[in-house]
């Protein structure tokens, strides 16, 4: 259940158009990829893939985007 839900994140990644959804959804990949290592015992690596990945990854994108601005409208 939890690979599925990492398959459609990273489907839905790759085909949102607004950076800041595709930040978000990279987030959630991180937190079920989290899950999925610590339900394969990995507890290390699930605790690495928590804080630098779905945590500090996303808040340095989120504050990326935040001080760009946008050149053309869709």
């Amino acid at each position: 259940m939890l690979l599925l839900f990492v398959l459609i994140c990273a489907i839905a990644a790759i085909n949102v158009k607004d950076l800041l959804s595709a930040v978000m959804i990279l987030g959630a990949y991180s937190f079920f990829m989290c899950l999925i290592w610590a339900q394969m015992g990995a507890v290390d690596v699930a605790f690495t893939e928590a804080s630098v990945s779905a945590g500090v990854g996303t808040i340095l994108m989120v504050a990326a985007i935040s001080k760009t601005t946008r050149r053309s409208k869709d």
